[in-house]
């Protein structure tokens, strides 16, 4: 009878805890996967709700990612304990499942949650050896979003240990993939994204300035970043808060002391109302700090032992516990009270001895896991490198000799071209005016020769089509003609005729009432050119003189000086335009 009831009731709870599971589709287990990450920007009791939500699921992939992810939101709020249960938790689920894709994409984010659970309990090598394990395995999926995530969290890894150039390098492309590949993410991906590049950016470059007190221009860098952070951080509150407060240091390195201050009663007044010790506890130190600068210092005490009493209560012993007992130990020696002085820099003193000693291990071993990383592979190729690499040097230094002559060779060639081409302009300048005058002079004598003939030209009718193709050498035609049809294109010019587009033979001849056969004879006569020329020369010399006379005319784009001059298209006028001038027209412009 009791192995029945004990049956019984082993049946009946086997079929409650098996109603407690449900089955997920895929898009249900991205969505949850996305609320959870966005909960460590804050929310962390509800991101544990909704991992608790997940962990209910019939798939052990989906309680392997909820177990991992809620273990470095239980290390977010300070539960030690907890984050580690969870994390063997989902340990244990990972290894039930089967080999696939899916399954190595599960340890690469296992991987990037026990990172980030080590890098925020100092342990920076382990951290960096889980990330460098995590983008081994998302590789070999080509998962590139995750490898941003891992190069994003190497990169604060680095600005931890002082590698402050490295850490923005890393950022910085991580900002551009990003950006050019916005359609990659959903909406609120690209925004979380970018909210915590722009954290990072900022971090780093606060961190890098701290180092090197002299580079003020890092300072402007960081404030820059701060301010882009919050913009994308309006849905993200953790890094909103993180980016508020640290824009507030920013405000204080610049001594604008007032926006300090009320920024750090304001993140002082939200960590209050939420109980949020971690943040409450900073905005105090740096109340304290801010209240130092000014030498106000019994108000600087008051918020400085809130620091002291936080830490005390939450075991903390970081860098905000011994700055702060460094700042009393100043502001005791400054009131002349050598007993308080004398207690604050010796706690002060062991504090960081242990810390910074802790920091240096640290530091040494993430450089020489960096140094070392894929060291196995480059082994393969060394030997061979060895061979070459005196010969490769030599080559590279000859390389260099040929491109120092080579630039020198250039930058002569440029100088002296662009004197020979200043000479020529100046010399067409003068011969431009000369021209007109000479053309004034032999308009008049023509003006004169025409009153004193006063013969009349007959109209001369149009020849047939094979006439037209004979050659000029074969006329003859009278001076008084010649000089009427020249009368008649000088008349042409001063109209300004030759800028349309349409000013051709045919077009000219018919205008001036002659064929284009006497017109082609009369130009290659009195100008020594085809009509071609003539006209085209017409054309640049208008430019060339509404280029030194009108310096609105400098401004113009070669495309609309060729419009207004009846080119058809600029390349054809530029063509022109060289040739006549040695320069384009664009060169031409800047030397006036």
């Amino acid at each position: 009878m009791r192995l029945i009831i004990s049956f019984l009731f082993f049946l009946i709870l086997n079929t409650a805890v098996a109603q407690t599971k449900k089955e997920f589709t895929e898009q249900e287990y991205l969505e949850l996967q996305d609320k959870i990450r966005f909960s460590m920007n804050g929310n962390f009791d509800q991101g544990l709700e909704y991992a608790a939500e997940l962990q209910k699921s019939n798939n052990e992939e989906h309680v392997a990612f909820a177990y991992g992810a809620g273990s470095y939101i239980y290390e977010l709020k300070n539960n030690r304990v907890k984050c580690d249960e969870w994390y063997r938790k989902a340990l244990t689920y990972y290894d039930k499942l089967p080999e696939s894709v899916q399954k190595i994409n599960l340890r690469a984010y296992l991987y990037n949650y026990r990172g980030l659970t080590e890098w925020k309990r100092k342990n920076f090598s382990n951290a960096l050896s889980n990330y460098q394990e995590g983008i081994r395995l998302s590789t070999k999926t080509s998962d590139v979003i995750q490898i941003v995530k891992f190069k994003s969290n190497i990169a604060l890894v680095n600005e931890e240990v002082g590698n402050y150039e490295l850490a923005i390098k890393n950022l910085r492309q991580n900002s551009d993939f990003v950006d050019k590949n916005e359609s990659l993410y959903e909406k609120d991906q690209f925004q979380n994204n970018k909210s915590n590049i722009y954290t990072n950016l900022g971090n780093v470059y606060e961190g890098y300035f701290m180092k090197e007190r002299g580079k003020t221009i890092l300072l402007d860098s960081a404030e820059y970043f701060y301010k882009r952070a919050i913009t994308y951080s309006q849905n993200y509150l953790n890094n909103k808060i993180a980016s508020t407060l640290s824009l507030g240091n920013i405000y204080l390195y610049k001594k604008d002391f007032k926006n300090a201050e009320r920024t750090y009663f304001d993140i002082a007044m939200y960590a209050k109302q939420n109980n949020d010790d971690g943040y409450y506890r900073i905005a105090n130190y740096n109340l304290g700090d801010l209240y130092y600068s000014q030498k106000k210092y019994d108000k600087a005490l008051v918020f400085l032992k809130k620091v002291d009493s936080i830490s005390v209560k939450g075991k903390k012993i970081d860098r905000i516990s011994f700055q702060s007992n460094y700042l009393q130990a100043k502001i005791y020696n400054a009131k002349n009270e050598p007993e308080l002085a004398f207690k604050h820099s010796k706690l002060y003193l062991d504090s960081y001895e242990q810390f910074e000693g802790d920091l240096r291990e640290e530091a040494l071993e993430v450089n020489y896991k960096l140094g070392t990383a894929n060291l196995s592979d480059e082994m393969i190729s060394i030997q061979e490198k060895y061979k070459y690499e005196v010969l490769w040097n030599k080559a590279l230094k000859v390389f260099y000799v040929i491109l120092v002559v080579g630039i020198v060779f250039f930058l002569i060639k440029n100088i002296r071209d662009k004197n020979k081409a200043q000479k020529k302009m100046n010399a067409l300048i003068e011969e431009f005016k000369a021209n007109l005058e000479k053309k004034e002079i032999e308009k008049a004598e023509i003006e004169k020769v025409a009153i004193e003939n006063t013969l009349y030209v007959e109209e001369i009718p149009e020849l047939e089509e094979a006439f037209l193709k004979k050659e000029n050498a074969n006329l003859s035609i009278d001076e008084a003609k010649e000089n009427k049809i020249v009368e008649k294109l000088l008349a042409l010019e001063d109209k300004l005729e030759y800028l349309n587009a349409d000013f051709t033979l045919s077009y000219v001849a018919k205008k001036i009432k002659t064929n284009t056969t006497y017109l082609s004879y009369v130009v290659n006569k009195r100008f020594g050119k085809s009509f071609g020329e003539y006209s085209n020369e017409l054309k640049i010399n208008y430019v060339i003189n509404q280029m030194i006379t009108n310096h609105l005319y400098r401004k113009y784009s070669t495309q609309a000086i060729a419009e207004s001059v009846g080119f058809k298209n600029a390349v054809s006028f530029a063509k022109s335009f060289r040739k006549r001038t040695g320069v384009s027209p664009a060169q031409f412009a800047n030397n006036i």
